[in-house]
């Protein structure tokens, strides 16, 4: 039996759209795929209106009408449970608006809809790093300009009550900390502050004077720069604290890092290390992994909803 399912990844500076094609047992295929910029300066409207048109033009392109395809959506962000908002988007004239409904009504028909961390950590189960753990529970991580977080258990998103399982980022690592970074939510001292790419680079140009990328960054801590070794370690160090938290209460099968931040080769190496010396037991099994999809994995995520994620 063949099903073909197309799923559309919005962005802040790319909408993806992708078919998905599945053959009865064998993993799916990429059928199409096609992508346009986000026009977010042209505002909410034409944001719906461009992703609609993707999403006939991909289907299209595999052979079919969009309305005869299942439809799964990815994006940052949630829809509120109570009236379909959709809120904490970082395409901030999103928030507040009726994104799903208004993007059905375009395409005249249903959609499935995620937060792109879970889209992300569905992805990386079912077709790359954690492949092996279907069956488990997989603890997919973004780490990039925020850092966030999705849950899959036994091949299935787990959302949550109110759709922020996986939401890592926004829990205290710091807090207790009399200088701990404020953060965007309003508190102070979450793992957001201390572990993205942005507060990497703000804490070495807070202690050097000088800017530089996080990569860079890394570079330099490895020749033995002392302020680039002190931001290093800092983001580290809350890294450690915020994966073990989560270990200690979700005990996943396998984890697995995306984002810019996860290229950095120190999580894999220093980062495990302190993972397991803060984790509540005197082993760490937890598979730490890369991520094998790259940036595709939102929008294979989102195509893999339809098809019971």
């Amino acid at each position: 039996m063949e099903t073909l399912s197309l799923g559309i990844d919005l962005g802040g500076t790319k909408i993806e759209c992708a078919v998905l094609r599945s053959r009865g047992g064998a993993a799916p295929v990429v059928e199409h795929r096609e992508r346009v910029a986000t026009p977010r300066e042209e505002g909410y409207d034409a944001i719906v209106a461009a992703t609609a048109a993707l999403a006939r033009a991909t289907a299209r392109a595999a052979g079919r009408e969009v309305g005869a395809i299942a439809v799964g959506v990815g994006m940052p962000g949630g829809v509120r449970r109570r009236d379909g908002l959709v809120k904490n988007s970082n395409t901030t004239c999103l928030n507040g608006r009726p994104f799903r409904a208004d993007l059905e009504a375009a395409l005249g028909r249903e959609i499935l809809f995620d937060n792109d961390a879970n889209c992300f950590a569905l992805a990386e189960t079912r077709l790359g790093a954690a492949r092996g753990h279907e069956q488990g529970v997989v603890f997919g991580v973004i780490l990039g300009t925020g850092v966030g977080g999705g849950l899959v258990v036994r091949g299935q998103v787990w959302p949550g009550l109110h759709g922020i399982a996986g939401e890592w980022g926004h829990h205290g690592v710091q807090s207790s900390s009399p200088d701990a970074r404020p953060c965007y939510c309003g508190q102070r001292g979450c793992l957001e502050a201390y572990a993205s790419g942005p507060a990497l680079e703000a804490d070495y140009l807070t202690r050097s004077g000088r800017p530089a990328r996080a990569p860079e960054i890394a570079r330099l801590a490895r020749e033995g720069d002392r302020d680039a070794t002190a931001a290093m370690a800092s983001l580290l160090d809350a890294f450690a604290r915020g994966l073990a938290n989560v270990i200690d209460v979700v005990d996943p099968s396998a984890v697995v890092l995306g984002g810019g931040v996860s290229n950095l080769s120190a999580l894999y190496e220093e980062g495990r290390r302190l993972v397991a010396a803060r984790v509540f037991n005197d082993e760490l099994l937890t598979a730490i992994r890369k991520h094998e999809l790259g940036d595709s994995a939102g929008v294979l995520g989102a195509a893999l909803l339809p098809l019971g994620g």
